[in-house]
């Protein structure tokens, strides 16, 4: 069975343009119901339409006539009964008398009723626009209810409505205008509490405007940590000097999510999945937001609406999240990431005066990340290269290829290079502790990697340098470092790159920053397997030990890492994302079993990441002890681990 969608943090919403006929509400009500039904049919839970759209935002003077304000309000009510079949909640615009005055509404209907009007707060009254010839602003009236159909129904601006089915979806409305104004009402409702802000519109088109109109409900997504969803008249409303072209979208915290197309006559939607967990984890967060608690009192609505149960997303869930998928930015990406690492390196070599820098190089993806970088930022320094002093340190696992494309890439670049075998030194130090050198095991390994950084050390201090370290975000995230070894430097340069991030790295370095037969070694270099290289190679001394066979792919480690640090979801709503962004890829066992893994490390792992040395922040993933995360050593991953058994008893796999 698949899960309720609520219950995974979700709300499918759609904007849509209906056909419109200026003043004919029976037209207008029947496309708005066809609308509705077709919506419905997609499992959308909220459906918003634009302003007066009942009767037609272009009705002008007859907006004064007593048939079309009575048949305005009889089709509200055929609508908010419509609602209650279809099982979802809607926002429709009609206008509205009160006390005399007339209002430019936004009805909220659900449950089969109306649960709540917000009248327009801000009217424009310059150039095309005349509302003030016809409308009150809500700041003229002084009701808070109104009687309709025998209900008292809730009327002002005052208004948010939450779902029963969860807590987290808050909807605040405002309309056209508003959003325009200096002061939008949306940001006090998101103050309020309200995650999703919905705008009923009718926004005449000009040259150039829908851009400016995207930037608008982009930026107030954006500042408002919240979903905002806008819904435009469409070319129905068009006459005498006005076009009209049905530009309704959906953004989420400064992300387009949706837009439907312009300049249709017929009903047009857009329909897409607004993530409310992740818009409540980014308030919770986010500090300043919980102190700007909005002023006054706000009235919330409760309501609930049919819950279905789906297993696809309509939304995107990009399986690289720290890397953009798109070529231009992709590149952009690696250019600024390389230029904070360089100038991050660059001003600690001048703030300690050390006139050299040491790093060890394996022909690896790390180190020739790092390699590159301290090149970079020893010209910055307007330096000279060869006081990059470059050790490749060849050990038991060292092959042929690693060892021949490490040397050749530092003696095109011009840096110093020193080839010290550690061999001998670590069969010396196993005799000394009493180990056997058949013995394959973590004490083999490990005495290979603090070989090699013991001799960074010693070696910077021969030649009054800096060790730059190697070692990325994956492997800390991870714990795969070995000890007071490569996990230790004396500054990190590559602390803050996801290990999918370093091969596009070093591949733009080859395709951006270097040429010829550099360019060819770092192709050659990421075409290279991920290995430590502490195992002895194969018989044809090929790499024998490969990392992702042993800890999983840094593929999926990267994805875990994103959503369970950067978004702070739990592990059931981190699988079935994981099932949406690798679809065959990776069946559900395989996830279960490589999550499992993530979580024990990431865990157990900690001490390591509590006593890093310095690196540059370059994400919003970050785990520096210092910085982005304080996490303490010996907290416990019970919880975790028992929610990833229990999907492994749902689907079957426990114990395997």
């Amino acid at each position: 069975m698949n899960p309720a969608f609520s219950s995974l943090g979700y709300l499918r919403l759609g904007v849509a343009s209906p056909a419109v006929q200026v003043a004919d509400v029976d037209f207008n009500r029947i496309e708005i119901m066809r609308t509705l039904k077709r919506l419905h049919d997609d499992h959308v839970q909220l459906a918003v339409f634009p302003e007066l759209c009942i009767t037609g935002y272009t009705c002008g003077d007859l907006f004064y006539q007593t048939l079309l304000l009575e048949k305005a309000q009889q089709a509200l009510m055929v609508l908010a009964r419509e609602t209650g079949q279809l099982g979802m909640a809607a926002v429709v615009g009609l206008p509205l008398r009160v006390d005399g005055a007339l209002y430019n509404c936004a009805a909220f209907l659900a449950e089969g009723r109306v649960l709540g009007l917000v009248p327009k707060t801000f009217l424009p009254n310059t150039n095309e626009f005349y509302e003030e010839r016809w409308f009150a602003s809500a700041l003229e009236c002084s009701r808070d209810t109104l009687w309709m159909a025998g209900d008292q129904v809730p009327f002002g601006t005052d208004l948010l409505f939450q779902s029963r089915n969860d807590a987290r979806c808050v909807i605040g409305i405002e309309i056209c205008e508003d959003l325009w104004s200096v002061s939008p009402p949306s940001q006090a409702q998101a103050q309020a509490g309200a995650t999703v802000l919905v705008n009923p519109s009718a926004s005449p088109e000009t040259l150039g405007k829908h851009a400016y109109r995207r930037d608008l409900v982009v930026s107030q997504s954006a500042r408002c940590l919240a979903a905002y969803a806008y819904a435009a008249a469409g070319p129905g409303e068009s006459s005498t000097d006005l076009v009209y072209a049905g530009h309704s979208l959906v953004a989420e915290n400064g992300q387009l999510l949706t837009e439907t197309p312009r300049f249709r006559f017929d009903s047009t939607v857009a329909i897409t999945d607004i993530d409310l967990m992740r818009l409540a984890n980014e308030r919770l967060r986010n500090n300043n937001f919980s102190r700007a608690r909005a002023q006054g009192q706000w009235r919330r609505q409760d309501f609930s609406w049919r819950d279905p149960e789906m297993n696809v997303l309509l939304r995107q869930v990009n399986p690289q999240p720290f890397v953009p998928g798109e070529e231009h930015e992709r590149s952009e990406r690696c250019r600024e990431i390389f230029s904070l690492q360089t100038t991050a390196l660059a001003r600690r070599l001048r703030h300690t005066g050390a006139a050299k820098a040491v790093i060890g190089i394996s022909g690896g993806l790390d180190s020739t990340l790092a390699l590159l970088v301290t090149v970079r930022a020893f010209d910055l320094l307007q330096r000279e290269r060869r006081d990059i002093v470059a050790l490749t340190m060849p050990g038991f696992g060292t092959t042929g290829r690693t060892r021949g494309n490490a040397e050749k890439l530092a003696e095109m670049l011009g840096v110093t290079l020193r080839v010290i075998p550690i061999d001998e030194a670590v069969r010396l130090h196993f005799r000394d502790i009493g180990h056997d050198e058949g013995q394959h095991d973590v004490t083999y390994e490990n005495s290979q990697a603090r070989e090699r950084t013991q001799i960074l050390m010693d070696v910077a201090n021969q030649v009054g340098g800096l060790v730059v370290g190697t070692g990325d975000l994956s492997e800390l995230a991870l714990g795969w470092c070995t000890y007071n070894a490569d996990h230790m430097s004396m500054y990190a340069v590559n602390a803050g790159v996801p290990k999918t991030l370093v091969r596009y790295l070093v591949a733009w370095c080859a395709d951006s920053e270097f040429a010829g037969e550099e360019s060819a070694v770092l192709h050659d270099i990421c075409d290279t397997p991920v290995s430590p290289e502490l195992l002895p190679p194969d018989d044809q001394g090929d790499i024998r030990q490969k990392t992702e066979e042993t800890i999983g792919p840094y593929l999926l480690h990267d994805f875990f890492l994103f959503q369970a640090v950067r978004l702070n979801f739990p592990p059931d709503r981190i699988l079935f994302l994981a099932q949406q962004a690798f679809g065959d890829q990776f069946d559900r066992k395989t996830l279960l079993r490589w999550m499992k893994n993530f979580y024990r490390r990431f865990f157990s792992q900690q001490f390591k990441r509590s006593c890093l040395p310095d690196g540059p922040k370059i994400g919003s993933v970050a785990l520096s002890p210092r910085g982005d995360w304080r996490m303490p050593s010996d907290a416990g991953v019970a919880l975790w681990l028992k929610q990833l058994e229990d999907l492994e008893r749902d689907a079957g796999f426990l114990g395997w």
